[in-house]
């Protein structure tokens, strides 16, 4: 059976502003909703929703319900260890956060081919089997954002890791960038399991441009875009787990009905979604997934996927998005940074997972302002 899980990166929140304040009344019925449909995994990690994501699954789930009914994937916070020291001292406080005496799953996050240096000089991967032997992890992997290259080359020199998640969805596979498919036929050629991050791409895939939806629409009125984007990354043969981050009900329950009768994409629907990835790729202008990776460095605080979301929107749906782009745009520049603030110091570009030039995208945002404002 394909195992949905539920991401734990995007969850519900009470202030539109505030994405680090989260709804735990409306997570906890979420959680109940996902537990009673017959799914069990969730993924969380230790900077999610402003590390409170981690406190959040002990509140709603490992507190409510008995530790061998679910399973739980962690990662550890590889930018921020200096020492070998800094991994025990960073496992053992997110296994206090999560309220468990054991992880089911558990990765180095968001490796790339810098960060994977500093796993080597730290001993990482030898910490995860250690922590394997002593019973406080089942199975061990890492989360990658690389290029195969790069993946083939970890690949190589630690075999002993049971899993790689990866980024796939079908806008992906093909890109040169994210080598989704690339990196998911190194992982199958080395003998890993898989489990699939971004299969809707951060949300850009449940909200398509009209014409591509209306392709989909056509060959099947009552089924959603982001089911679709579900599907496609299920219907790969070595990927165990589909990851998706829910935050709402709506969200949760097409999820739900995609996976619990799960059925392969046939050739016929995958030609739908290649027509559809011709229409998307002529529109989308930022390839953002809303990760939020960027923030955190942004010496002038400013916020980047909420910037190129609403860009991404004028330019996709042109007119009709037009007051709600500027509204955004007034309002994000009223809170913090403004587009044109940017002082390009590269510290976004450097822990991008999908190695965007976002110096040159918010020049491109800030013209874009600028423009329609004159205009105004």
């Amino acid at each position: 059976m394909k195992q949905l899980g539920f991401g734990l990166m995007r969850l519900p929140i009470l202030d539109g502003d505030n994405k680090d304040l989260i709804d735990m009344g409306r997570f906890t019925k979420m959680v109940d909703t996902f537990m009673e449909s017959g799914f069990s995994h969730f993924d969380t990690a230790y900077g999610y929703h402003g590390e409170r994501s981690e406190s959040a699954f002990r509140e709603a789930v490992v507190n409510r319900y008995d530790r061998g009914s679910f399973t739980v994937t962690d990662k550890m916070p590889m930018w921020l260890v200096e020492s070998e020291e800094d991994l025990n001292k960073y496992f053992m406080e997110q296994l206090e956060r999560c309220g468990v005496d054991y992880f089911d799953f558990y990765w180095l996050h968001a490796l790339s081919e810098t960060r994977y240096q500093k796993c080597k000089d730290v001993d990482a991967f030898g910490f995860l089997e250690r922590k394997k032997r002593e019973g406080f992890i089942r199975k061990t992997g890492f989360s990658f954002h690389d290029s195969a290259e790069v993946l083939n080359m970890i690949l190589t020199e630690q075999p002993e890791v049971d899993y790689v998640q990866l980024q796939i969805n079908y806008l992906d596979w093909e890109d040169e960038e994210i080598q989704s498919r690339l990196c998911y036929e190194t992982a199958v050629r080395h003998g890993k399991r898989i489990m699939i991050m971004e299969p809707v791409k951060g949300g850009t895939l449940a909200s398509l441009p009209s014409e591509a939806s209306e392709l989909f629409k056509a060959y099947a009125p009552d089924v959603s875009d982001a089911s679709w984007a579900i599907r496609y990354a299920a219907s790969l043969d070595s990927a165990d787990y589909v990851l998706s981050g829910m935050s709402n009900e709506e969200q949760l329950l097409d999820n739900i009905k995609t996976m619990r009768d799960f059925e392969p994409l046939s050739d016929e629907e995958r030609e739908v979604i290649g027509q559809v990835i011709d229409v998307f790729s002529e529109c989308r202008a930022i390839a953002c997934t809303g990760c939020g990776y960027c923030l955190d460095g942004c010496p002038r605080h400013i916020a980047i996927p909420d910037y190129f979301t609403a860009y991404n929107n004028f330019i996709m749906f042109g007119e009709p998005e037009r007051w709600a782009s500027f509204s955004t745009f007034r309002r994000l520049g009223e809170k913090g940074g403004k587009a044109d603030d940017c002082i390009a110091c590269g510290a976004c570009e450097s822990v991008c997972p999908q190695h965007l030039p976002i110096i040159d995208h918010l020049e491109s945002v800030a013209q874009l302002i600028h423009d329609e404002s004159d205009n105004e």
